[in-house]
């Protein structure tokens, strides 16, 4: 593990600085290494790698999409069963950083508070908070869209005198058998904690905005034979293709034809509900209103039989959070809630701050100021006014029906071939105006055609103008042939490298 940022100047700046160590940050450093470029560091804000299977450990983490392909394309994994579990999760995050030797190149507690484009140089300043800095001709943002946790100002909330914390920073300290406890939040987290800890608190109340669509989890536990097969990379390969492909046709429902997502996925989710829970009244406080899809689905065994047990209480919108006191939460409907822990399920700003740092790019064109209507990029990648820029899981890179590691392996696709380009070009590369324009304005026009846009929803999904943007609207190996189909038309040099170039 780097000590400290290893030296660079603006005259002799590290070839590529990498924010992150989650599996974005692995995939890119993985595509260097494998291009022979060994000029880069990788930055990580906590004080350990690997991102978030290695920050999100609370009680009952688990992946929703099928392990042999949410995983690395060139790392298979003998996985324990079918939807991994964050230890496994963990340990395999661990394996490739340890196989790939990237301890050896990443700097550990450098939190990036601002990244500026230095027109002159031709190169980028990465600031820590700390007030350490590093140069790069380019960066690669792997901070990932799920990175920056978001806690909703509740009247009262700072006066809470019990304990609270964010999913995201999960207290293993904290005992909380046979406590008071109130879970904040109905999501894909809170479907995984609710269970996990509902038998053994004294009493769990969950606050729930809006109830969430929820399958069964097709899971499974692989046998040591069946695990041996999955340590076989032909075996595995033909595995991982066969999920794909199982999963890709759903894009047809999301998006072509939402009868089939009523009929194939609402209809079952409704007969799941029907079977898991007898009491109609908290039946129809977790009957959604809105079209399956258009908010994430939750695919869960055992939720619902947890929110159905005698010591858990769901609270929906109409006895929502009023303000929180001193010892717990007095509810839209005057009740007080007397509470020892707060959990906060409440997501994360995977939208509009996306990013969690300012970056500055050329003629002092800040992310935000571009980003003021709501955030856009060439393939969810690169923006114009940014040169040497690429944001892995940026703006419309989100997939609803398959592993978002496919997505970021495409990313990578076009990465390395925009860095070939950009070396051929004198170093420096930036997506044109018109470029990012079209491909924009494709992406909202398909967008229309999606359940997240039609679907009668308020999601995550959408940004504070109402465009989504956590979704990509198509398939996900049409992204990917747009990712490797590099374009040289749809990039030019930036003026400055024009004028030195004359």
């Amino acid at each position: 593990m780097l000590q400290q940022a290893p030296k660079s100047s603006p005259q002799q700046p590290i070839s590529v600085a990498i924010v992150g160590t989650g599996f974005g940050g692995q995939s890119a450093a993985i595509h260097l290494l494998k291009e022979g470029q060994n000029n880069f560091v990788m930055l990580e804000r906590r004080p350990f790698m690997g991102g978030t299977w290695c920050q999100n450990s609370y009680p009952g983490a688990q992946v929703d999409v099928q392990s042999p392909l949410y995983s690395l394309a060139s790392e298979p994994q003998a996985w324990s069963q079918m939807f991994a579990e964050q230890a496994e999760l963990e340990a395999y995050t661990n394996r490739i950083i340890d196989k790939y030797r990237l301890r050896e190149k990443t700097v550990l507690n450098f939190n990036v508070a601002r990244v500026a484009w230095l027109n002159e140089m031709q190169c980028w300043r990465v600031e820590a908070e700390a007030g350490d800095v590093i140069y790069a001709r380019y960066v690669i943002s792997a901070q990932g869209p799920l990175s920056n946790p978001v806690i909703p100002n509740f009247p009262g909330r700072e006066r809470f005198q019990g304990k609270s914390f964010h999913t995201n920073h999960w207290d293993h300290s904290y005992d909380y058998r046979g406590k008071r406890v109130a879970v904040i939040g109905s999501g894909a987290s809170a479907a995984q904690v609710i269970p996990a800890i509902a038998d053994k608190v004294a009493q769990l109340h969950v606050f729930q905005r809006t109830p969430h669509w929820v399958l069964p989890r097709p899971d499974r536990t692989f046998s040591p034979w069946v695990r041996k097969l999955l340590g076989n990379k032909v075996i595995y390969h033909a595995l991982r293709k066969t999920i794909y492909w199982a999963l890709e046709w759903r894009v047809f429902a999301f998006k072509y034809a939402h009868g089939l997502m009523k009929f194939f996925a609402q209809r079952p989710a409704l007969k799941h509900l029907r079977s898991q829970v007898s009491d109609e009244q908290l039946r129809r406080k977790l009957t959604p209103d809105y079209t399956i899809g258009c908010k994430r689905i939750i695919v869960s065994n055992t939720l619902y039989p947890a929110l159905s047990r005698s010591n858990v209480t769901l609270h929906d919108k109409d006895d929502g959070i009023a303000e929180i006191t001193e010892t717990g939460i007095v509810t839209a409907q005057g009740n007080q809630v007397e509470l020892d822990l707060i959990v906060y399920s409440t997501g994360f700003d995977a939208t509009d701050g996306a990013v969690g740092y300012e970056i500055i790019g050329r003629d002092d064109t800040t992310l935000r100021e571009f980003w003021h209507e709501y955030p856009r990029a060439y393939l969810g990648t690169t923006l114009p006014k940014f040169p040497n820029l690429f944001l892995v899981t940026g703006p419309n890179t989100g997939i609803g029906h398959t592993s978002a590691i496919f997505v970021i392996e495409s990313q990578m696709q076009y990465i390395m071939r925009a860095l070939k380009f950009a070396d051929k070009q004198g170093g420096v590369i930036e997506v044109s105006e018109q470029a990012e324009a079209d491909y924009t304005a494709m992406i909202h026009r398909e967008m229309r055609k999606t359940v997240w846009h039609s679907g009668g929803c308020n999601s995550w999904y959408k940004s504070k103008s109402g465009h989504v943007i956590a979704m990509y609207p198509g398939f996900s190996f049409v992204y990917r042939l747009m990712a490797r189909r590099f374009k040289p038309q749809h990039h030019c040099l930036p003026p400055s490298s024009m004028q030195e170039s004359s």
